[in-house]
């Protein structure tokens, strides 16, 4: 067994494979189960450090889409509870989050309330392709932000 988790990771690790890793990983992790993608983007960049902006960009790619399906799934939540209750729901952080319109996207890059608030802002009909565009600055900066810090605090053979 420990044969083939090796084998599977050093597979894994190669750049042919690496980069659809961290993409699935990257999206999975953007959507609302808890999953971290900074290791994965890491760990390929770490075995191949000639990765480096390939990987930010596949892993900011991956986790925009995941943002935009929990956008999405926000805007059927939304639908579906309206049908249901009839009523509009107006609690303070939706409308905090309401008044800055598809910016507060930006923050998507943030642990715990990132992932969430994609899905609010489909749940608010804030507009689809502004919100995608602010997830993907804000992604795209954590990555090369995150990355570039774990490669200085693990130095190792590195040159981008």
């Amino acid at each position: 067994m420990d044969a083939w988790i090796e084998s599977l990771l050093t597979a894994l690790a190669l750049p042919k494979f690496g980069l659809s890793t961290v993409f699935v990983v990257a999206f999975i992790s953007a959507t609302l189960l808890p999953l971290g993608s900074e290791p994965a983007v890491f760990g390929l960049v770490k075995l191949n450090p000639h990765l480096f902006w390939p990987a930010i960009l596949v892993a900011t790619a991956g986790n925009t889409l995941g943002g935009a399906v929990s956008w999405w799934m926000g805007y059927g939540a939304e639908r579906a509870y309206e049908r249901v209750k009839h009523k509009p729901l107006e609690a303070r952080a939706l409308t905090w989050l309401q008044s800055f319109g598809p910016k507060a996207c930006l923050l998507s890059w943030l642990p715990v309330v990132g992932d969430p608030l994609c899905a609010v802002a489909g749940w608010l009909k804030l507009p689809f392709w502004p919100c995608v565009a602010y997830m993907a600055i804000g992604k795209f900066a954590r990555y090369v932000t995150m990355t570039a810090a774990l490669l200085w605090v693990f130095p190792g053979t590195f040159s981008p």
